[in-house]
């Protein structure tokens, strides 16, 4: 405290000898941002220290500050100000102020001060009226903007409202949170907002209670106000709000994306799950998660924004104070950092430094060539940002030699050329026997920040042509000698110009249509550097494109446009031009290409008024406007583009608000044609032409300069599925200039170059959006600064996340397998680029379920089923399904039910039941199986069928040996027939017996067991009330295992004497009759249907016996027993019926064979064995065919 009393009893300093008596000055106390009321006093404090005298002077916004009765700069250096003042209309105290201390060795300049007013604004935001059901949660929002920021508090029924209460949370930005609301907390809320000397309340919002249900249903959280992205500045506070609903009541964590702890030392919860950051340092920055789950469960959802923590400038590395001798180089290096990138600039006593010839500005350096006495100085590095500013100061000493030689003189310069100046000089009147040297330096006498240009020269020679230099230019020059001992005076500096020469190149030109008929050619001055002296004279030259005849107009140089009229529409021209100083005419642009409009085209919007600028060595910016007076309507905008001789790429399509767009990724030193147009619903507007050239990455004159070095630990995140943040960090060189920022982005694979996306920015960080879902992505970045480019950056390679599932999971089947064990079974969710990482099965009986009590399982995205086991019979479940992957989980399907019945209940009634999504009263046959249960039924049919196999083998092995027997029976003639009933003698007693065996029919059916087995199928042999009937499409794999010689040789010896056949070739047509020899007359019709009615009971009895579980089929035992059945049950038709070929009956038989086909050995086989003809066709023994 004393020496604090000491400082304030000092007088002012300098007044006294050797106190502080120091060369180098510096401050005690920087003045420091502060906010007041207006009409209060403040004061600003400044006070250095230094060799005396020492004058302290005051600086607003950068300029010199007046005193008055107001304002005063007391004896010790502050600043005092009596009344602020801030009236609109009156001169406003609020700016930037700095005071500059001054002394005999030069002048340092104080870091910047912010005075600013407090204001408080009206409400930008009120509270607005809710209702909630009881129990559930409330919340009120305000937003209000001032300065300092205002106190927010909280009135319920206009009396203050304690933020005590464990269910209430306010929380600093203005939002109040009720959880667990009740009827006392119905009524009128309002926000209360308040500073130093004001204080605003917002309109009244009410809350109004719902009474609840007395059950309430489970649902899944839901987080109703999340984190914002929020910026702050060093050691402020600040809260990120997370207010969830469900039931149950979620809990609320949080964590960083990068996995990084949350620093516990000044962080807390606020509430029930409200994050509160105190004193935020740069490490708290980053993305914040909030999670909201389900007690006892998995599910859950989150919630992200991102912190940014601003911090102003700090030194890393400070300039040393330097003494150099006169004509040496001084280099002092100065780095900075902060959030966002500071901007450096260096002060000489005070005054911001601009490059010139000597003295030189890159990167974080600054060098002073060929030091004089004037530089002799205080030197500030000064780095700013929106945070703040900080300065830090050097001081370079100048040593004056007494030896050196005297300064050359009589220096006279000559114009050779357009590019060449001969210098010449004489040698220094004092020592110039110990010149060893001479140095010619020249820079261009116009502008500023010109770089100068040095040539060192042997003691030998004086005069140096100078052969690099610009057309049409001044520049100065002038001569140092030197000596062992150091370097001498300048020498006076000379002027002189170089000549013209023709442009280096055309101007770029602009192509638009006012009408169809015309086309208005605009172009831009040549920049100086390319002019090369003054452009007298443009000449125009233009044709159709489909003609090659040129017409030329030759315009005056102060002319920048020209409309070409009379042309005609709808028609593709090409226009160049050609510009010419006083030496003569330069090089002629491209042919630039141009389609008039139709003649129709009345309504079509006009051209828009277009603009190119070259932002860096690959970017172009592309600005226009649209004429106002324009009565057609936009619909938007297309832009094409192409750089010369290549293909044109486009169109691009922008809304119609877009004046602005960046094409990026550009070749540098190349010329590129733009063109853009309006549209509408019904047509093309009129196009506009313009052509442009992207500068040179690095300039001829630092073509020896290095690129600067790629960012470096490019860090790619996904943060949602459709953008990745990405962070990096700037080169280690860390310049003092702006830097702008190319990122490259583009998925992996892509083959289409014009589909890349490239994105500027100026900041080390960026959130790219607008990316597809589940994509793998590349990216790169690289930096420019002063016209130069760095190489891109290692590729980082990085994917979206994939989308929450937007459905649930369908087809969705419970299948009861056990008592007490279900199978459910589902298919993932529609969408092919839906990604599934776990199912969440919810089951319930229908009394749990009204409790909100769930059984929760859990299966991984690969598996489709899962067991409910423990189930409880009489009980009805309720079972649905979720699917979920690391970004969310989607919705669950429709409830299914699935009825456990008790387990005394008849048999028929415990088959499995189940019930899918779809439709919950169908029972299904059929449910999802794995591969494991399809490989199990796989091999399981295998062994059937190999089983069945055998089994057909023997079975035709022992009909065989069967058949053999009954041939040899039938030969010999002399063995009775088994059945009586089926006895026939000749035709008149077939005759008599057939309407006793009609009318015996169904006493006959039942005797025939013994003489037919079942065989389950074995054969087509059908038995209705006509008797046997033979199915026409016998199987031809029979014919395999059967000897066809052998067995036409049986058939061809069996005669029967009553039992006659006919086969007729090309159809399947099957009759059976009687008639003998002997009677010949005795014919009767077959009914025509027959065939039909065949085939539909051959239908029906199939169709039974597969709901009985019986083959319903018979094959025989003896071809002797079907013969006689046959005969027994059959009506006799007339011979025409058999070689009618009537279509009929062929068509009625096609179900079984197709007709068009020739009867197998084996179809013949059978159709002989059958009484089914009445025609006889005997061959010449008197054998039947």
């Amino acid at each position: 405290m004393l020496p604090l009393l000491l400082l304030l009893l000092l007088p002012p300093l300098g007044s006294v000898p050797g106190v502080w008596s120091f060369s180098e000055l510096s401050f005690m106390k920087e003045p420091q941002d502060v906010t007041v009321t207006r009409k209060d006093s403040v004061f600003l404090d400044c006070q250095a220290h230094g060799e005396g005298p020492i004058k302290v002077t005051w600086l607003k916004n950068g300029a010199k500050l007046s005193e008055n009765k107001r304002i005063q700069v007391l004896s010790n250096g502050s600043l005092y100000i009596s009344e602020v003042e801030g009236r609109r209309g009156e001169q406003s105290d609020e700016g930037f102020y700095q005071c500059l201390a001054v002394n005999k060795y030069g002048a340092i300049l104080s870091q910047k001060a912010h005075l600013t007013l407090s204001t408080i604004s009206a409400f930008e935001v009120h509270p607005v009226s809710t209702e909630v059901q009881e129990g559930g949660v409330a919340r009120f929002s305000c937003k209000i903007s001032s300065n300092p920021p205002a106190v927010i508090t909280w009135e319920f029924n206009r009396t203050t409202l304690p933020i005590t209460m464990d269910r209430v949370t306010a929380l600093p930005s203005g939002v109040l949170q009720i959880y667990d609301a009740g009827p006392k907390d119905a009524g009128n809320y309002r926000c209360v907002a308040a500073i130093v000397a004001h204080k605003r309340k917002s309109m009244e919002a009410s809350l109004t209670i719902i009474p609840a249900n007395e059950s309430r249903p489970f649902y899944m959280p839901t987080i109703i106000a999340g984190p914002q992205n929020v910026t702050v500045s060093l050691h402020q506070t600040v809260v990120l709000e997370c207010m969830a609903t469900g039931y149950p009541k979620p809990i609320i964590s949080w964590s960083r994306l990068d996995h990084k702890s949350i620093d516990v030392f000044n962080t807390r919860v606020l509430g029930n799950g409200n994050l509160i950051i105190s004193d935020v340092k740069l490490q708290h920055t980053g993305v914040y998660v909030c999670r909201a789950t389900t007690p006892g469960t998995r599910n859950f959802t989150v919630a992200m924004a991102t912190l940014t923590v601003l911090a102003p400038p700090s030194f890393v590395e400070w300039p040393e104070s330097l003494t150099r001798p006169r004509a040496g180089t001084a280099r002092f290096v100065c780095q900075a950092e902060g959030i966002p990138s500071p901007k450096m600039s260096w002060l000489k006593n005070g005054r911001r430094i601009h490059s010139n010839g000597r003295i030189k500005m890159y990167n974080s350096k600054l060098v002073i060539n060929q030091i004089i006495p004037e530089d002799d100085a205080f030197y500030q590095c000064m780095a700013e940002n929106s945070q703040g500013s900080v300065l830090s100061r050097a001081r370079l000493t100048v040593v004056m030699s007494e030896d050196r030689p005297s300064a050359p003189y009589n220096v006279h310069a000559e114009t050779m050329s357009s590019s060449a100046i001969l210098l010449a000089w004489e040698r220094p009147l004092y020592n110039s026997d110990k010149v060893i040297a001479y140095s010619v330096h020249y820079m261009k006498a116009e502008g500023l920040n010109n770089e100068e240009y040095q040539v060192v020269l042997g003691n030998d020679t004086t005069h140096y042509i100078i052969d690099d230099l610009e057309p049409a230019s001044n520049y100065t020059f002038y001569i140092v000698a030197y000596m062992p001992m150091g370097a001498s005076q300048m020498s006076d500096h000379v002027t002189q110009n170089t000549l013209e020469d023709v442009p280096l190149r055309p101007p770029e030109i602009s192509l638009t249509s006012r009408s169809p008929t015309d086309i208005l050619v605009s172009w831009l001055p040549i920049p100086a550097k390319y002019r090369r002296g003054q452009v007298v004279l443009y000449r125009l030259s233009f044709r159709l494109s489909t003609e090659s005849s040129i017409q030329v107009v030759e315009l005056s140089g102060t002319v920048h446009e020209y409309l070409l009229e009379g042309l005609k529409p709808d028609s593709v021209y090409l226009v160049r031009i050609t510009a010419a100083t006083r030496v003569g005419l330069g090089e002629s642009s491209v042919w630039t290409s141009h389609r008039t409009p139709k003649a129709t085209s009345v309504k079509a919007p006009k051209s828009p008024e277009l603009h190119l600028e070259p932002l860096n060595c690959t970017t172009i910016s592309v600005r226009w406007l649209q004429d106002t007076e324009d009565p057609a309507t936009i619909q938007g905008y297309k832009l094409f583009y192409k750089e010369e001789g290549q293909q044109e790429n486009g169109p691009i399509f922008l809304d119609t608000g877009d004046l602005l767009y960046t094409l990026s990724g550009l070749d540098p030193r190349r010329k590129y044609h733009v063109r853009l147009l309006a549209y509408n619903h019904m047509e093309d507007g009129y196009q506009a032409d313009q052509t442009v050239s992207t500068p040179g990455c690095v300039s001829v004159r630092d073509r020896m300069v290095p690129p600067p070095p790629p960012p470096h630990h490019l860090y790619a995140k996904a943060n949602t599925s459709s953008s990745i943040f990405l962070h990096w960090r700037r080169p280690a060189f860390t310049t003092a200039q702006v830097i702008n920022y190319t990122i490259r982005c583009n998925p992996v694979g892509l083959q289409n170059a014009s589909l890349v996306l490239y994105l500027q920015t100026s900041e080390t960080h960026m959130l790219v959006q607008g990316l597809e879902p589940n994509t793998k992505y590349e990216f790169a970045v690289r930096l420019h600064v002063d016209q130069l480019s760095s190489p891109w950056s290692p590729v980082v390679y990085h994917s979206t996340l994939p989308e929450a599932p937007m459905g649930p999971p369908v087809g969705v089947k419970v299948t009861l397998i056990e008592d007490d064990t279900a199978l459910v079974s589902w298919k993932p969710p529609d969408g092919p680029e839906t990604v599934v990482t776990r199912y969440t099965i919810l089951y319930a009986s229908r009394k749990a379920w009204i409790a909100g009590e769930w059984q929760v399982l859990h299966r991984e995205g690969a598996i489709t089923m899962a067991l409910l086991e423990n189930l409880v019979a009489g009980n009805v479940y309720i079972v649905k399904i979720s699917a979920s992957n690391e970004v969310g989980e989607g919705p669950f399907s429709n409830s299914v039910e699935l009825v456990v019945l008790p387990k005394d209940t008849s048999e028929s009634n415990q088959r499995p039941k189940r019930l899918d999504s779809s439709d919950a009263k169908v029972y299904s046959g059929y449910y999802h199986l794995d591969q494991k249960s399809m490989t199990g039924i796989a091999v399981g049919v295998g062994i059937a069928l190999t089983c069945i196999l055998i089994c057909i083998l023997i079975l035709i092995y022992r009909s065989k040996a069967r058949k053999s027997s009954a041939s040899k029976t039938a030969l010999n003639g002399t063995q009775p027939l088994p059945r009586t009933s089926a006895s026939v003698a000749t035709g008149s007693d077939v005759g008599k017996n057939l309407p006793r065996a009609t009318a015996n029919e169904e006493s006959l059916l039942p005797m025939m067991p013994s003489s037919f087995i079942d065989a389950k199928g074995g054969t087509d042999l059908i038995i209705n009330s006509y008797g046997p009937i033979i199915k026409s499409n016998t199987k031809k794999k029979w014919l395999f295992f059967q000897d066809t010689k052998k067995m036409n040789v049986e058939q061809t010896q069996r005669r029967f004497t009553q039992s006659i056949c006919f086969y007729q070739p090309g159809t399947t047509v099957l009759i059976s009759s009687e008639d003998s020899p002997s009677s010949p007359g005795q014919t009767t019709s077959f009914p025509r249907p027959f065939a039909a009615a065949l085939d539909t009971e051959h239908s029906a009895n199939s169709e039974g016996s597969h709901e009985t579980g019986d083959s319903g089929r018979f094959s025989h035992e003896s071809n002797d027993e079907i013969h006689l059945s046959s005969v027994i049950s059959s009506t006799p038709p007339t011979s025409n019926s058999l070689t009618s070929g009537d279509p009929d009956g062929d068509g009625a038989l096609k179900k079984h064979g197709d007709p068009a086909e020739p009867l197998s050995d084996e179809q013949t086989i059978s159709s002989a064995t059958q009484p089914l003809s009445a025609g006889l066709h005997l061959a010449a023994d008197g054998f039947p065919i």
